[in-house]
């Protein structure tokens, strides 16, 4: 599949995560958060393997992938979703969202320890500008930077732990396609995040019955569309251009958010994020390599 599929495809799954943030505000309003998030994503998995079976993909892992697939699951499922749970109760939004907006640039930081590479000159500058857009959309136009707390400790061990799952991934699809990998990381990672609900709480099958079915509605769509289908294809995409080039994409996250926010959740937009609109934009186009490939491909027509 050609890169600009790629990132089309990307700039897709964004969309929809980005409305997934409206998604899981209402599905918390109604269930127990760690408890519906286990069976989230054991629904997730569940459409994940079904993707594999038609698409003749699902094969039992090899001794040597069962490290990446228990590591990943850990740490893109467990600690990533429980850090981000418990954060979310113990800071505001405004932090959330800033510290999410480090996951390109601790994604490049990692890719350069553990895979060596080193972003060229016009990706650095493309990050700058995604974490400048992800600051505006959400610093500025959320009204300033409360005091750091342990609701931000959590937050960011919640986007370190997605980001080594991203170096994980690529590693991994060495020897196993990742949208495989992804369907077993799914699996196990519901299973564990069910234990620790159980411990964390004790009453959270019980806020499953007398829920309304709009809920179970949106419900489905964050676990089928944004989490089973959305963590698929971007953990493929991860497989064929890379971590750093592809969590570049993540800072559109940001801005789909705050769209979602806006048609379901009456938030309100200012020019502020507009202004984060445009650095994100650009941070997509410098960070992805998408406009190097593209001087590169005009030259060579020139030669020709």
């Amino acid at each position: 599949m050609s890169s600009r599929k790629i990132y089309i495809i990307i700039v897709l799954i964004m969309l929809s995560w980005g409305m997934n943030v409206s998604a899981l505000k209402i599905v918390v309003e109604n269930f127990m958060p760690i408890t519906i998030t286990s069976l989230r994503i054991f629904v997730a998995a569940l459409t994940a393997f079904l993707i594999l079976i038609c698409s003749r993909l699902v094969r039992l892992p090899k001794n040597s992938e069962w490290g990446y697939i228990i590591g990943g699951a850990f740490l893109s499922v467990v600690f990533h979703h429980y850090f981000l749970a418990e954060g979310l109760t113990k800071t505001s939004a405004t932090n959330t969202g800033l510290i999410l907006g480090l996951g390109p640039l601790l994604t490049v930081v990692f890719s350069m320890i553990f895979l060596k590479r080193k972003p060229t000159f016009i990706q650095f500058i493309g990050f700058i500008f995604g974490t400048l857009g992800v600051s505006a959309t959400v610093l500025v136009g959320s009204g300033g930077l409360h005091s750091i707390n342990f609701g931000d400790v959590n937050i960011l061990f919640a986007i370190i732990s997605q980001a080594l799952s991203f170096i994980l991934i690529k590693r991994a699809s060495k020897t196993m396609d990742p949208r495989l990998l992804t369907g077993y990381m799914l699996i196990i990672g519901s299973f564990l995040l069910f234990a620790v609900s159980l411990w964390k709480e004790p009453n959270g099958i019980a806020s499953l019955i007398g829920v309304s079915p709009s809920a179970w509605v949106v419900f489905l769509f964050s676990a089928v569309i944004a989490t089973g289908v959305g963590h698929m294809a971007y953990n493929y995409a991860i497989g064929q251009v890379g971590p750093a080039e592809t969590s570049i994409f993540l800072n559109l996250n940001t801005f789909f958010s705050l769209i979602g926010a806006a048609l379901f959740l009456n938030e309100s937009i200012i020019p502020a994020h507009f202004i984060g609109l445009i650095l994100i934009v650009s941070g997509v186009i410098l960070g992805s390599g998408g406009l190097e490939a593209w001087l590169i491909q005009r030259k060579r027509k020139k030669r020709l």
